[in-house]
Parts: structure tokens; C-alpha cells; sequence
């Protein structure tokens, strides 16, 4: 009776692994894949004009011609945002 035993506890044992390993599959596959979404232009207060001498086109996150790493959407060249970060010299 106790083998009987030992072989069940084994098969619920792989079953919940074969489960576990089901359920984490799709999430590595998500991480792999497409790029992280990116932050909505509202959520860090992009305007179309600079900021002082601050701008798009200036910072790091900047894409060209009009893009950004980070924030979605058309980005100015002109335009900034609060997350700006100095473009290295």
C-alpha cells in the first residue's frame, strides 16, 4: 500500500509540475516578444514647444525623426516632456 501511495504522490507531483511549467510558458513567450508598451504622452506632460533649452530633440529617449523610447506617439523634435533626459555629449 505504501509503493501505491509513493507512485500517486508522484504523479500528482509531475502533473503539477506539467502545470506549472503550462502556465509560465506564455509569460516567458510575452517577455520575448514585442516591445514594452510605452507611456502615454498625457502621463508625463508632453507639450509641442521646448522647455527652455530642453527638447525632444536634445534628450536621449528621442528617436528621429519623431519618436521616443519611452513616451507613445508623434514626438516633436521641438517638443519635451518631463521625463527628458541630456542626450551625452
Amino acid at each position: 500500500m505504501e509503493k501505491i501511495f509513493s507512485t500517486a504522490l508522484l504523479s500528482r507531483r509531475t502533473a503539477l509540475r506539467c502545470a506549472l511549467v503550462a502556465g509560465v510558458a506564455p509569460l516567458i513567450t510575452l517577455a520575448s516578444g514585442p516591445a514594452e508598451a510605452k507611456i502615454a504622452q498625457t502621463s508625463v506632460a508632453y507639450q509641442s514647444g521646448p522647455q527652455g533649452d530642453q527638447q525632444c530633440s536634445n534628450c536621449n529617449l528621442f528617436v528621429t525623426p519623431s519618436s521616443c523610447k519611452t513616451v507613445d506617439g508623434a514626438i516633436a523634435p521641438e517638443g519635451w516632456c518631463k521625463i527628458w533626459v541630456k542626450k551625452p555629449a
